[in-house]
């Protein structure tokens, strides 16, 4: 048909006016779905246009036929019934029962024809067998049965009136019974030709509408970021979207069957396989998340880059259109979400450290207000004493151990001050550490000389283990003796009279390693993964029996770092405390042996401080 005809326009007019006409009187429930909406068309359209126009060909059966008869007008009459059925379903959607009704009134009008036309051997008789034909159209197994049984009946119902002789005369005469045979016949094969090309053109619809959908569905899924996957019971992918090659960077035939799951990382393989078997079971809806190492193995000719791993959400539901009898298939929805998890790390991290942030500054307050208030208290009360003198008459020896006192609380206020002020240095970055030739033997006699006659107070016996022919090293003298001093100083405070201090040293490698032992108080598993930490104290052990501000090891722990060394801490409660400090013998040396090894941006930051500190 040409569409630049005028008379074409108007026929195209005419069929598209029609279809908007009968999509009009599809119920609302079914215009959501284009297949129910074709099949709802279908039917309205038919039963309406065929009963109007056998209506419409009343005059011209009573012109050739003559004056009718009751049965005949009680057959025209009857072709309102196919209208009222279409009206039915227009109203209430009811696609199979407006089919179970048809039949019946189909069935009905046959009945009756024949009854009065020669029961079975009527030619409306075989009529009866195109009403399961058409009842095919609804696509439902209880409305095909249901026209079969009462087209039997209907057969049943004519074969036994014929047998009792209960039919009536027959009302088309003898001659022209071939005639009606002919035209029953005929009317039949055209009306279920009509059929098989309504059903015909109803398995194109749905064909057409069914690659529609593919096309959008693959559309979609082409273009969309997320992966989409079908999985078995077992986990195994049957279906995965193009999506996924360029998210796990792998080929998606690598992908398919277990392929994915040989990329999960191992720790996470449980719960993968736990969310699908769930929902295989009947679960709603699970979400899981996992790692996946993506990028190609590759081979030895063309190897792949360094393979890393992805944190991916992966949400997963029942597949609805599993048949009966198949095992179950689940559906799912994966995502990239590393940057997501990397946020929620630094996160936790941030946390963390605000909450020990937190922790070191109430620390440091509890600490500080004991440390600082009570040589304060004490330096007020003997001051005021002093200024008092002659009130209270105090002579010269009173007033030298008054001195003495204020002048001790002094020098701990002063060794309180310069603690903190060395660990905000280090924290800061601004302590500096100076390579230089010394004799380490001799720094380390000196720092236990110094510390000998605070032992002795204390009753605790100082042992010195040092080898006669300990080599030179190149360092920071300033900075072995203050770690040294911390340790001795900390090892007495915590060690009970009677005790003993042992100082060792030895060399292995290129390394100095020294170590001071004591019998002290010990220090518990769970405080040892806090020594070193500002202002901690093992306030379970100690119970605060002992001045300090727990900047001690702290201090050391920093200096040993900066020196380029390690630090270790063996303890025990009640049976004493070893801590053990390896320093290079060669600090410059050992500086520029790690600058050989370190990328240029981390080498660049290293010179930068070696030039700092020389």
């Amino acid at each position: 048909m040409d569409p630049d005809c005028p008379d074409a326009g108007i026929d195209l007019t005419f069929f598209v006016s029609i279809r908007r006409f009968l999509d009009a009187l599809v119920h609302p429930s079914a215009r959501y779905d284009a297949m129910a909406t074709a099949r709802h068309r279908v039917f309205i359209g038919t039963r309406l246009f065929g009963s109007f126009a056998l209506l419409a060909s009343f005059p011209i059966y009573v012109v050739l036929r003559g004056a009718p008869g009751i049965v005949e007008v009680a057959c025209f009459a009857w072709l309102i019934a196919p209208i009222l059925i279409a009206y039915y379903l227009s109203r209430t959607g009811c696609y199979e029962r407006a089919h179970a009704l048809s039949s019946i009134c189909v069935a009905g009008l046959v009945t009756l024809v024949a009854i009065n036309t020669g029961g079975m051997s009527s030619f409306a008789a075989v009529w009866l067998v195109a009403i399961p034909i058409e009842a095919a159209l609804s696509t439902s197994r209880k409305v095909v049965t249901f026209s079969a049984i009462v087209s039997l009946v209907c057969a049943a119902l004519l074969v036994g009136l014929d047998a009792f002789g209960w039919l009536p005369p027959s009302q088309i005469p003898q001659r022209l019974s071939p005639t009606f045979e002919a035209l029953g016949t005929a009317s039949v094969v055209l009306y279920c030709a009509t059929l098989a090309f309504v059903a015909e053109m109803l398995v194109a619809t749905s064909r057409s509408l069914l690659n529609a959908e593919e096309k959008r569905y693959r559309l979609l899924a082409r273009n969309m970021g997320d992966v989409i996957t079908r999985h078995r019971r077992n986990g195994a992918i049957e279906f995965i979207s193009p999506a996924a090659q360029s998210l796990f960077g792998a080929p998606l035939n690598e992908l398919m069957a277990h392929g994915l799951f040989d990329r999960v990382h191992v720790a996470d393989r449980p719960a993968y396989l736990t969310a699908l078997a769930d929902v295989a079971r009947g679960a709603s809806e699970r979400d899981v998340e996992f790692r996946v190492k993506c990028g190609t193995d590759g081979d030895a000719r063309n190897p792949s880059p360094a393979n890393r791993f992805i944190w991916i959400e992966m949400r997963c539901r029942p597949l609805e259109q599993t048949a009966r009898g198949t095992d179950a298939q689940v559906v799912a929805v994966m995502r990239d979400i590393t940057e997501r998890k990397a946020q929620e790390q630094a996160l936790e991290d941030a946390h963390n450290e605000a909450e020990k942030a937190h922790a070191a500054k109430s620390q440091f307050l509890a600490t500080m207000s004991h440390e600082l208030r009570t040589p304060l208290n004490a330096i007020i009360g003997f001051s005021e004493m002093i200024v008092r003198e002659k009130e209270l008459a105090l002579d010269t020896e009173r007033r030298h151990e008054y001195a003495k006192l204020i002048n001790d609380s002094g020098q701990h206020l002063l060794s309180v001050v310069n603690g903190i002020l060395d660990m905000s240095k280090m924290e800061s970055g601004g302590f500096e550490i100076s390579a230089e030739p010394f004799v380490p033997r001799e720094a380390i006699v000196s720092c236990c000389n110094l510390m000998a006659l605070k032992a002795r107070e204390s009753g605790i016996d100082l042992v010195v283990d040092l080898p006669e022919d300990l080599p030179d090293m190149i360092g920071d003298q300033r900075a072995l003796r203050q770690i040294l001093l911390n340790l001795l100083s900390n090892s007495i405070k915590f060690t009970e009279r009677g005790g003993a201090v042992t100082v060792s040293a030895s060399v292995e490698g290129v390394n100095l390693v020294l170590a001071v032992s004591d019998t002290g108080v010990g220090i518990s598993a769970d405080d040892l993964q806090r020594v070193g930490d500002p202002f901690f104290q093992a306030e379970k052990t100690y119970r605060r029996r002992h001045e300090g501000t727990g900047l001690g090891l702290s201090i050391v722990k920093s200096l040993v770092s900066l020196h380029e060394g390690e630090m270790s801490v063996r303890s025990k409660l009640d049976v004493g405390t070893t801590i053990t400090v390896m320093l290079p013998l060669d600090l410059e040396r050992n500086k520029r042996s790690i600058v050989t090894t370190l990328t240029p941006r981390q080498k660049d930051k290293v010179e930068q401080k070696v030039k700092r500190s020389a």
